[in-house]
């Protein structure tokens, strides 16, 4: 788990709006909190005790801003497969859910806890349980609620297209009754 103790973390900042001239979900990583990396020498993230983490540790109000969703992509792209924070911008959430990146949001006091076991020991192993809706590390355990829906779907893979395929069978059958003078999708 990598500790990036800042909260308000806007989107710009996840992704730089120099790096948003494609549509492809890969390839953004290298741009992860661009300026930052270039400003900073020390910034986490390039740090060798955190390489390879899959957990992202943030402040609250993590993705606030715009809702590109860019910034999703480049946590995802990075190697992130969980973001914990005490609080997630609405649309961030809701992006991070569609393309399968789990946003955890805990109490700031559970969050720094994190926070403090993986500046102690960066080795501290996390486990984020989706089914049983549990994070635990190092003597910590903490239950975290998720919607239901959007458990079932991380759960399954689903994305909105896989979810729409589900009724392929429904879908045929109601473009086979449609009238012939009407396009065929």
């Amino acid at each position: 788990m990598v500790p990036l103790d800042r909260a308000n973390v806007d989107t710009d900042q996840i992704i730089p709006k120099q790096f948003l001239k494609r549509i492809e979900r890969s390839g953004f990583g290298p741009f992860l909190f661009y300026d930052w990396r270039r400003s900073d020498p020390d910034f986490v993230l390039d740090r060798p005790e955190y390489r390879g983490a899959s957990v992202l540790l943030a402040g609250a109000n993590f993705g606030c801003g715009s809702s590109r969703e860019h910034a999703p992509w480049s946590l995802q792209d990075a190697g992130f497969r969980v973001v914990i924070a005490p609080s997630f911008a609405d649309i961030f959430r809701n992006n991070c859910q569609k393309i399968g990146l789990l946003a955890v949001e805990l109490p700031e006091a559970s969050v720094h806890r994190l926070m403090e076991l993986a500046e102690e020991d960066p080795s501290t192993a996390i486990a984020v349980d989706l089914e049983r809706q549990t994070v635990t590390a190092a003597g910590f355990s903490e239950r975290f609620e998720v919607d239901r829906f959007a458990r079932e779907c991380l759960l399954n893979g689903w994305d909105d297209i896989a979810l729409t395929l589900r009724h392929q069978d429904a879908i045929a059958a109601f473009e086979g009754r449609r009238e012939a003078w009407l396009p065929k999708v």
